[in-house]
C-alpha cells in the first residue's frame, strides 16, 4: 500500500509529465512526416543516431508516468516496469552515445551530452529510482520524478536541434 497512497501525492506531476511526453513524442511523428524529402536512404544512419533515441526518450516518459498513474500496482510491480525501461533505455543510450562520438555528423560537444551522455543518466537515474521503490523508499518517487524530466527536458532540447538541422539543411538544396 505504500506505493499507491505515496503516488497520489504525485498524481498532477505524472499527468503533466505524461501529457508533455505523449504530445511531444505525437510532434515528432508529425516533424518526421513534414521532413520526408530530409529522411533520405544517404541519412538513414542520422535518423537511427539521432531522431529514433528521441522517439525513445519521450516515450519512456509518457509511459513510465502512465504507469505511476494506474492505481492497481504495488512497490516491487512498479519497481520492475521501471527497472526494465531502465536497463534498456541505459544500453540503448550507451550504443548511442558511441554512436555520437564516432560519427562526424556533429562535433558539438553540446550534442555528445545531450544525445548521449545526459539520456545515459536519465536511465541510471530510472535504476536507481527502480531499487529504491523495491526497497520502498521514499527517495525512489524523487529519482523518478527527477529522471524523467532530465529525459524530457533533454528531449526536448534533442528535439529542437533535429528541427532545426531538417529545416538548415532543407533551405540549402532549395
Amino acid at each position: 500500500m505504500w506505493t499507491i497512497e505515496t503516488l497520489k501525492q504525485w498524481h498532477d506531476f505524472y499527468m503533466l509529465v505524461g501529457t508533455a511526453g505523449a504530445t511531444l513524442l505525437a510532434l515528432m511523428f508529425v516533424a518526421v512526416s513534414l521532413g520526408t524529402g530530409f529522411l533520405t536512404e544517404q541519412r538513414r544512419a542520422a535518423a537511427r543516431t539521432f531522431m529514433s533515441p528521441v522517439v525513445l526518450h519521450f516515450t519512456s516518459v509518457f509511459f513510465l508516468s502512465a504507469i505511476a498513474l494506474l492505481p492497481w500496482h504495488e512497490a516491487k510491480f512498479l519497481a520492475a516496469l521501471i527497472g526494465v525501461t531502465a536497463v534498456t533505455g541505459a544500453v540503448i543510450s550507451a550504443w548511442i552515445t558511441i554512436q555520437v562520438v564516432r560519427t562526424d555528423m556533429t562535433n558539438y560537444l553540446e550534442d555528445y551530452l545531450a544525445y548521449g551522455l545526459f539520456p545515459c543518466l536519465g536511465y541510471l537515474a530510472l535504476l536507481a529510482a527502480a531499487v529504491s521503490i523495491y526497497l520502498e523508499k521514499d527517495f525512489g518517487l524523487d529519482a523518478l520524478a527527477g529522471a524523467l524530466l532530465l529525459l524530457a527536458i533533454v528531449s526536448i532540447r534533442n528535439a529542437w536541434d533535429l528541427t532545426l538541422t531538417m529545416v538548415r539543411r532543407h533551405g540549402r538544396t532549395n
